[in-house]
């Protein structure tokens, strides 16, 4: 049986309003230790703010993150897939696009987030359960 995201996505990831400001969604990534956060507008997935997104925008002049909302900081272009989706079709679909998060949605409802670090703890166990194909012993 093939992993899939399911297996190793965050559940039931923290979200923020596209009306909120960069300093909430600042406080949110703290106080979860999150670093990508799904974008909702009336319940909707709307986009996608990273901890880089709002390092990039803060850069430019005149940007007050007290006052500056989530939507200007966002992206739009989300990669979204389905609890099932084979763990090496999400992999690499990250890779060939520099994604660094996939939004799980599942009968419209965001289920989890599956990130680079995912990813990662993903590898690690897969490797660890497999050390003899590893070493060609």
């Amino acid at each position: 049986m093939k992993p899939t995201v399911r297996q190793y996505m965050t559940h039931n990831p923290h979200t923020i309003g596209r009306e909120q400001t960069l300093e909430v969604a600042h406080r949110v990534m703290r106080e979860h230790r999150v670093r990508h956060l799904p974008v909702l507008e009336g319940g909707k997935l709307v986009g996608l703010v990273s901890q880089r997104d709002l390092h990039l925008i803060e850069t430019l002049r005149d940007v007050d993150p007290a006052a500056t909302t989530v939507e200007e900081a966002m992206t739009m272009d989300v990669y979204v897939a389905a609890p099932s989706t084979p763990l090496a079709d999400a992999v690499l679909v990250m890779a060939e696009n520099k994604y660094g998060s996939v939004v799980v949605v599942d009968r419209a409802k965001i289920v989890g987030v599956f990130t680079t670090i995912d990813d990662l703890n993903a590898l690690t166990q897969l490797l660890a359960d497999k050390p003899r194909a590893l070493t060609g012993s």
